[in-house]
């Protein structure tokens, strides 16, 4: 990695792209899951805590040291109160923003410009580091698959394919044999995970239902 491994939403970005066809896939939507990852990875580093099934900082003064987490920090703490579920969805497309353009500034998307109706300038992210993405995708099919017992990952790696399966990302939704193992350990850390994940699964069965009306 460029600078460093990345963070929890990063990653998760980056698993739900077709390197194939160079498009993000999955059945709940990419802002959802990253926004998710988000919340994760912030509960496991302590930085947000459950007070009665309400988000809450730890101290005003924290911070995670990355721009994406730091952002989300903020925005929880400038807002009302809302329990892990509630807080999957509000303004989730601005925590994707902030990570798409994370990655692209760590060379891992490219920056394409674009205008929406031949008028309005816009921004979208192309791939730019495909077999990263694909040796990423290997690494958390590993994690999924075996043979490392599941005691021995680490809560982040757990997190990150509990979050893959309930988002339907295609490379891990047919696997199920070691996921909940892996929900209990990315939860050790963050109980909030489990919340959290039913919100994600929820989106994707909503997808779904919506792609099969609209087909």
């Amino acid at each position: 990695m460029p600078n460093g491994p990345l963070s929890l939403p990063a990653r998760l970005c980056l698993l739900a792209w077709d390197t194939s066809r160079l498009e993000a896939t999955g059945t709940a939507p990419l802002h959802l899951l990253v926004r998710a990852g988000a919340l994760t990875e912030l509960a496991q580093r302590g930085l947000l805590i459950d007070d009665d099934g309400i988000v809450t900082p730890v101290d005003p003064d924290s911070r995670a040291g990355d721009v994406v987490l730091d952002g989300l920090l903020e925005l929880v703490e400038e807002s009302r109160p809302r329990t892990w579920g509630e807080w999957v969805t509000p303004r989730a497309r601005v925590t994707l923003d902030a990570v798409c353009a994370q990655l692209a500034a760590e060379g891992f998307l490219r920056t394409e410009r674009k205008r929406i109706l031949g008028l309005f300038p816009s921004t979208g992210y192309g791939m730019e580091r495909a077999s990263a993405v694909d040796a990423l995708r290997a690494e958390a099919r590993q994690v999924l698959e075996g043979p490392r017992p599941v005691a021995d990952v680490c809560d982040r790696d757990a997190a990150l394919v509990a979050l893959a399966v309930a988002a339907e990302v295609p490379a891990f939704v047919w696997a199920r044999d070691r996921i909940d193992e892996l929900t209990e350990r990315g939860a050790a850390a963050a109980p909030a995970l489990k919340k959290i994940i039913q919100e994600v699964r929820t989106a994707a069965i909503a997808a779904s239902a919506e792609a099969a009306t609209g087909s």
